[in-house]
């Protein structure tokens, strides 16, 4: 499974961005996804997950509110829709698919994952 996420950019504090995040290979339709983050100088921390059915969301208490996890499984493709943009949002984001169909919140437990896809919040 390759996974190629887009979307990232410059943004100002207060704005949106959606990342799309493109499984190829084989279909991931029966494995939870998961976004995770590394900012600049720290570990890499999750952010958000997904269970294969889209029936079972968890993210972390920062972005409670403000991201929404979602995936279209006829494309294959995965997204964050992130709103209210904080200047701690700042980081390199990364997709990864689950050896799970339930989602997980530990980077072990995922076993593929993209290239990241840079986000920038501006204050």
């Amino acid at each position: 499974v390759q996974l190629q996420a887009s979307g990232g950019g410059l943004v100002q504090a207060g704005g949106s961005l959606r990342l799309s995040c493109a499984a190829s290979g084989r279909a991931v339709s029966n494995n939870a996804m998961a976004w995770f983050r590394q900012a600049p100088g720290k570990e890499r921390e999750f952010v958000a997950t997904i269970s294969w059915n889209a029936g079972s969301t968890t993210y972390t208490q920062s972005v409670k509110g403000r991201f929404t996890i979602s995936r279209d499984n006829a494309k294959n493709t995965v997204y964050l829709q992130m709103n209210n943009l904080k200047p701690e949002d700042t980081a390199v984001y990364y997709c990864a698919a689950s050896r799970r169909s339930y989602g997980s919140i530990f980077q072990n437990d995922h076993n593929y994952w993209g290239q990241g896809t840079q986000v920038t919040v501006s204050s």
